[in-house]
């Protein structure tokens, strides 16, 4: 059987709605906060490092030192075993996942990644770098949003680094920042940043070009579809990382020419700087209609979007998109477009709504005693009505 007929088969059975296993991904450079529900001895991988991410419905691989080949990448199941990439179904037939409009438009496929990371300490000041700089390593950039789940404990440090103070991008101060990249053997970079406090039901919008350090809330996060970084804290959870994540992403030839001073070339001063960054980057959920059941909690760009839905136990709601999105239950039971869906049950919780199935109407049920809670991701383009801050200062 070829994949097309495969996919066909599935999307025939699932009233073109996929369901996905779960993808967890593995990092050497933190160890884990053991928040995903993973059994106790599941999380250390050797020389992996430890599960410390789940991907959701994602066709990106995970770009790690070591791991298998499939690392990050979605499988979509059938209730009869039947197994494939997510990534392979959405090349074996663009069209019949995201329509022949949206195919055509956008050849690299659903554009964008979900993931829940869960980190036992702060992830180290890093930047993804602008497209411009990505594209030099034959990759996209990584435009990210963050929101903070509720419930498990926010860890040890629950507040996030961003940018830098506003005098040094006023000067575009590299040079305060170079020497810590130079030495490689300290956190005091985290001196030049600003923090906030990781509320849970709330995040950030992080535009590639943006140093950040997330703190260690459970994050479920936004982006587009890459794993491109550089490194700027060398110290971190007590040991000294590989100051080869620092030129995770720069061409050898770029790194001879000029070393620690090329990975300042991702910053982008003006917003790392802004004095309004919080007003301007933090998200709260806003309406996504008149009901109180939906709310846009990833929004403020164009390159992805997504909202949460709140559907109370016996309630049901009625669900019209504008394309494919996948979705995440979080908590609650019931039935999505007519498949069943629990929170917090690996493997029940995560499904892809694919085209056909996302522009007809479709219900979402509550057959538990709790509220069903549920996250949706969109791809580039898609979501055209989601709100944007209106901007302040610069």
């Amino acid at each position: 059987m070829t994949g097309r007929d495969l996919l066909h088969r599935l999307l025939a059975d699932g009233g073109g709605v996929l369901r996905c296993e779960p993808a967890w991904v593995a990092r050497d450079f933190l160890p884990p906060g053991r928040r995903l529900g993973l059994p106790e001895d599941a999380y250390d991988l050797g020389e992996r490092g430890a599960v410390c991410e789940r991907w959701l419905a994602s066709t990106t691989r995970a770009d790690n030192r070591v791991g298998p080949d499939d690392e990050g990448l979605s499988h979509v199941v059938g209730e009869h075993g039947e197994r494939m990439l997510l990534r392979d179904a959405v090349a074996a037939d663009p069209a019949a996942v995201l329509g022949e409009s949206y195919a055509a438009a956008h050849p690299a496929g659903l554009g964008r990644l979900a993931k829940i990371f869960d980190y036992a300490y702060r992830l180290p000041y890093h930047i993804h770098p602008p497209q411009e700089f990505a594209s030099l390593v034959g990759c996209n950039a990584k435009d990210e949003s963050y929101h903070f789940l509720p419930g498990p404990d926010a860890g040890r440090h629950p507040e996030t680094f961003f940018g830098v103070h506003p005098w040094i991008a006023e000067q575009g101060a590299g040079d305060v920042l170079l020497p810590y990249l130079v030495d490689w053997d300290s956190d005091l970079v985290l001196r030049h940043a600003r923090a906030e406090l990781q509320v849970a039901g709330e995040g950030f919008h992080v535009p590639s070009g943006v140093l950040h350090a997330p703190g260690t809330a459970l994050t479920l996060e936004l982006q587009e579809d890459s794993d491109v970084l550089a490194m700027f804290q060398a110290l971190n959870a007590g040991r000294i990382i590989s100051k080869d994540l620092l030129f995770k992403d720069v061409r050898a030839a770029d790194r001879d020419a000029e070393g620690e001073r090329f990975p300042l070339r991702f910053v982008d001063w003006e917003v790392n700087g802004d004095p309004w960054f919080y007003e301007n980057r933090h998200l709260v959920p806003r309406a996504a209609g008149d009901d109180g059941v939906e709310s846009w909690i990833f929004y403020n760009t164009t390159k992805y979007a997504g909202k949460r839905l709140v559907v109370p136990p016996g309630a049901t709601h009625r669900v019209v998109e504008p394309g494919v999105y996948s979705v995440f239950a979080w908590s609650g039971s019931g039935t999505y477009a007519g498949h069943d869906v629990t929170g917090g049950e690996p493997g029940r919780d995560e499904l892809v709504v694919t085209h056909d199935a996302a522009t007809r109407e479709h219900d979402v049920a509550n057959t538990g005693s709790e509220d069903l809670v549920v996250y949706t991701f969109f791809g580039p383009g898609l979501q055209t009505g989601a709100p944007r801050i209106e901007a302040r200062g610069r």
